[in-house]
């Protein structure tokens, strides 16, 4: 139905702030539907939305909202300035939240989806995202070639060496780049066409970091060799 569920005035009022369409709103009795949707109201009897909503103390607002209709191509008119995060089949909803955050908070021009990423638009990974989801356009079902065919340079994250390696503060990611990230427990393929991949050195005894984490890391990174570009 191209249509996805937000639960809680917070991010209902996030969606609104950032010019979702608000099909309609479910409040149960007592609370208040949140203004400036333009949308119909629901008012729910009692026990009803504990029922229906997907959290076990739900908020007392739920609404619908309407997916936007977003093409890969639109990309094609990415600056040299530009850049963005490539999800590779991540799995985890929290994981894909915070990597909406990190992206949105570091200045990304989208994320894009691979085939076989959690839904972006499922309750749990709009709540993780805390509104990032609705200030960062996203595009599922996308491939790492065509990311490549618009003209991005793909950086992948390994936490091992691979050929062509460099430590994320090194590699060069001020141009028009694409940050890729890969699953969980098999990390970003070694037969992915990268141009180049960036490891984080740490020192203690884990191999790697949550990939969410390791997101947070390059997104900023990649945010502060932009900003010195800029400026030169």
């Amino acid at each position: 139905e191209k249509a996805f569920v937000i639960e809680g005035a917070t991010l209902i009022d996030e969606a609104i702030s950032a010019g979702w369409q608000i099909e309609s709103q479910f409040v149960a009795p007592g609370a208040s539907p949140c203004s400036g949707a333009g949308s119909a109201v629901n008012d729910l009897a009692p026990g009803v939305i504990e029922r229906v909503a997907s959290t076990n103390s739900p908020q007392p607002v739920m609404a619908i909202a309407l997916k936007r209709e977003v093409d890969i191509a639109d990309l094609g008119s990415a600056k040299n300035s530009d850049w963005i995060v490539v999800v590779d089949k991540i799995s985890d909803p929290g994981n894909l939240g915070t990597i909406l955050r990190s992206a949105e908070a570091a200045g990304a021009l989208a994320v894009v989806l691979t085939s076989g990423t959690v839904d972006a638009f499922s309750p749990k990974v709009v709540r993780a995202s805390a509104g990032a989801l609705f200030n960062v356009p996203i595009y599922e079902g996308a491939t790492i070639d065509q990311v490549a065919d618009l003209g991005f340079a793909l950086w992948g994250s390994s936490s091992h060496e691979m050929q062509n390696s460099s430590s994320f503060t090194t590699a060069d990611l001020s141009g028009k780049v694409a940050v890729v990230l890969g699953n969980e427990a098999h990390g970003l393929s070694a037969s992915t066409k990268v141009d180049g991949w960036l490891t984080i050195p740490h020192a203690g005894r884990g191999e790697s970091l949550n990939v969410a984490m390791a997101a947070t890391l390059l997104c900023f990174e990649v945010k502060r060799q932009h900003e010195i570009s800029q400026k030169n």
